[in-house]
């Protein structure tokens, strides 16, 4: 699983999260956006699930922060924003 996030399209945010000193980081879903360097799909914005912290195959965007040693702890979808804590 670890050898497929550091592969995956969600590559860069395991690499920039895996840097990260902090404990927990909350950020807009545009600088998820930068650090990616693509637009987030429209169901990241929608649907609450999609940020869950789940390891089901697939869900190659929760195996990048959760192979990185984060998870999500809270996702504000009107605002955009993501809070990621370290496990």
């Amino acid at each position: 699983m670890l050898a497929a996030a550091r592969r995956g399209k969600y590559r860069k945010l395991h690499e920039y999260l895996g840097k990260l000193t902090l404990s927990e980081w909350t950020t807009s879903f545009a600088v998820v956006e930068s650090i990616l360097g693509f637009r987030l799909p429209d169901s990241a914005r929608l649907y609450r699930p999609w940020w869950a912290n789940g390891k089901a195959a697939g869900h190659s965007q929760s195996m990048a922060w959760m192979t990185a040693g984060w998870m999500t702890s809270g996702v504000d979808l009107d605002a955009e924003r993501v809070t990621f804590v370290r496990k």
